[in-house]
């Protein structure tokens, strides 16, 4: 009876936990479409973005140095890493951070800095590599504000030359069960000429280029970044409906199994009990 009194409370274990799981596929499920919603409504704006700022970058004038797009040799990296403030999202954040070691490795040669975003990222990294800022209180209430305020003290450090060249390590979301984990250079600005046209667009500047460059670019920077913000929120609650509806679906099916071996013990005993009465009354008659 003590192995049944042991089963018991396992089924009513794992049927607990069975609800949690349950209860956190649906938060996320609802918070997934929200923030689905929200990058897919905005890449379209940010691949027009990136082809206007591709365009003015390729009618630069030749004497005009603009900061953003300024190449140097690479002596100095800066990682930006986002991560989620909460695990349970499958391997989410291990990607990402798999991706980061990685980097980190290859440019052992050079002076490697990060800026972490999210507290998984800052736990786990914060133990081996040098962390100059973390940025976890943005996924609470993330805005364009918050964002623009990380990219700035980015561009600013890369203005300044702190850094040669600046990397953001993300997931991107495509979909509820897929995420796609990007290294994508944020500075300097680079030319793609996969999307450069044959022909550069001939473009009329007012007041003059120096000043839509100087002003335009970091706005576009800025976001840039807060897509990359809203690609990882995406992902993080895909991953984490993804996660916990296979929680559980296993724990749905270690509960029946319990049950089965459950009834398989009480029946075994049950017939253990009725062998034992039969004998006893057998053996009084003889």
């Amino acid at each position: 009876m003590a192995n049944l009194k042991e089963i018991r409370n396992r089924i009513v274990s794992v049927s607990s936990t069975m609800q949690i799981t349950s209860a956190m596929k649906m938060v996320s499920a609802a918070k997934l479409k929200k923030a689905q919603d929200a990058i897919t409504s905005m890449r379209p704006y940010v691949s027009k973005l990136n082809n206007l700022i591709q365009n003015l970058n390729s009618s630069l004038e030749p004497d005009m140095n603009s900061p953003f797009v300024s190449v140097r040799e690479k002596n100095s990296i800066l990682l930006v890493v986002i991560t989620s403030n909460r695990g349970l999202c499958g391997a989410f954040n291990s990607n990402v951070i798999k991706k980061t070691r990685q980097l980190v490795e290859e440019f052992s040669n050079k002076k490697v800095s990060l800026i972490t975003i999210g507290k998984k990222g800052s736990e786990i990294l914060g133990k081996k590599d040098k962390i100059i800022s973390t940025h976890d209180y943005i996924f609470d209430d993330l805005n364009y504000k918050k964002a623009d305020e990380i990219s700035k003290e980015i561009i600013d450090s890369f203005k300044k030359e702190l850094y040669d060249k600046v990397f953001l390590v993300y997931n991107r979301f495509k979909n509820a069960a897929t995420q796609i984990v990007e290294t994508e250079t944020f500075l300097p600005i680079e030319e793609n000429l996969d999307e450069k046209s044959l022909k550069s667009p001939d473009y009329i500047f007012e007041p003059n280029q120096s000043k839509i460059v100087n002003e335009l670019l970091p706005k576009a920077l800025s976001i840039k970044f807060f897509k990359a913000l809203r690609d990882s929120f995406a992902s993080e609650h895909g991953a984490r409906m993804t996660a916990m509806h296979k929680a559980t679906d296993n724990a749905t099916e270690l509960r029946d199994q319990l049950k089965l071996t459950y009834n398989k013990a009480r029946q075994a005993a049950i017939t253990n009990e009725i062998l034992e009465i039969v004998g006893g009354a057998e053996a009084l008659e003889g």
